[in-house]
């Protein structure tokens, strides 16, 4: 017997749910968009109109007062994640919501409350976790395919300099580390299978919309040490190199996994200089975000495991304050 598809409501019209979350969604059989909300009524209708959705509503309340939605995703701007997840719970609704889920970890620990409060569930969209590449690199680095895990290095950037972009407007939760170096610090995580001791940055800000343009981090952790740079204002670029006693594991579109094309990862035991040694993985057309709300429905559906707990996110942000400490201590820093 086919499982009932979860009825999914959408808080906001952003661009990031329109145009890759929620067509991917659609695409699977166990999430079903029944609603969309914005404080533009007429902005909500385009938006349903256009994904063939339903429901449109003028106000996120309405939304989450509706007794037919059963979770919510939400991709609002950074700073009104934690009161909407917080909104949502109480009215009853499971709840999906795009990374960063807080501004801090004192921020997330605060879902937590709310999520045994109300007995939701509640996950930080981080989509990389459910892609079969990044599932691959850890099943590499368990059963020792390179060795000991020692060392991870990650790369992201993008340029982006328009005033009117919340990724530039510090007070509601801009910049590089919050927008793009929370995945490589999530996805070195899941590979040590542990968290950093320590953590040591540098951080540069623009001078004018003060986010934080061009971040650098080194994290300590119990087997070995990982270094990530991440910029909002740097030629678009992305990979993460994994390295080991034996071997190294090359992620070549770690975050940005095409869903139109297959990826590769490198497995390379370094016997020939340069690239002359590397094994290519491939893997068949996904979506992530076709994955990722699947997996979150039949946890929902069939009790199944969330891929990321909101006591992992907690640990996430832990390092991320830390990194942000750092820069302003000049010192090593303790999650």
């Amino acid at each position: 017997m086919m499982t009932e598809p979860v009825r999914w409501g959408v808080i906001s019209t952003a661009d990031i749910g329109l145009s890759k979350v929620l067509p991917a969604m659609q695409k699977s059989d166990m999430t079903s968009l029944n609603a969309i909300a914005s404080r533009d009524l007429q902005r909500a209708r385009k938006a349903a109109d256009k994904l063939g959705i339903s429901k449109a509503y003028g106000s996120y309340e309405e939304l989450l007062n509706d007794p037919d939605i059963e979770a919510v995703y939400i991709p609002v701007p950074n700073h009104l994640h934690v009161p909407l997840s917080e909104q949502a719970a109480a009215a009853g609704k499971h709840v999906l919501c795009e990374k960063p889920i807080a501004l801090s970890a004192k921020e997330a620990e605060r879902l937590i409350v709310a999520r045994d409060k109300h007995n939701v569930l509640i996950e930080e969209a981080f989509m990389v976790r459910s892609h079969p590449q990044w599932l691959k690199a850890r099943d590499l680095v368990r059963d020792g395919s390179i060795g000991e895990l020692l060392a991870v290095q990650g790369f992201f950037s993008y340029f982006n300099t328009d005033p009117d972009n919340v990724r530039n407007m510090a007070d509601i939760g801009g910049g590089a580390l919050y927008d793009i170096g929370c995945y490589p610090i999530t996805t070195t995580r899941f590979l040590f299978d542990a968290e950093p001791d320590r953590v040591v940055s540098t951080i540069d800000r623009d001078p004018s919309f003060k986010t934080d343009r061009l971040v650098s981090a080194l994290m300590e952790f119990p087997a070995g040490q990982a270094q990530f740079t991440v910029s909002t204002q740097m030629v678009p670029y992305q990979r993460m190199q994994v390295f080991g006693s034996k071997g190294r594991i090359e992620i070549e579109i770690p975050f940005n996994a095409p869903p139109t094309q297959p990826t590769r990862i490198f497995l390379d035991n370094g016997s020939e200089p340069g690239d002359a040694s590397r094994q290519e993985i491939v893997f068949d057309r996904v979506d992530q975000y076709t994955l990722q709300g699947e997996q979150f429905s039949r946890a929902i559906r069939e009790g199944s495991e969330q891929v990321v707990s909101l006591e992992n996110t907690v640990k996430n942000m832990r390092v991320i304050d830390a990194v942000f400490r750092s820069h302003e201590s000049g010192s090593w820093e303790a999650p």
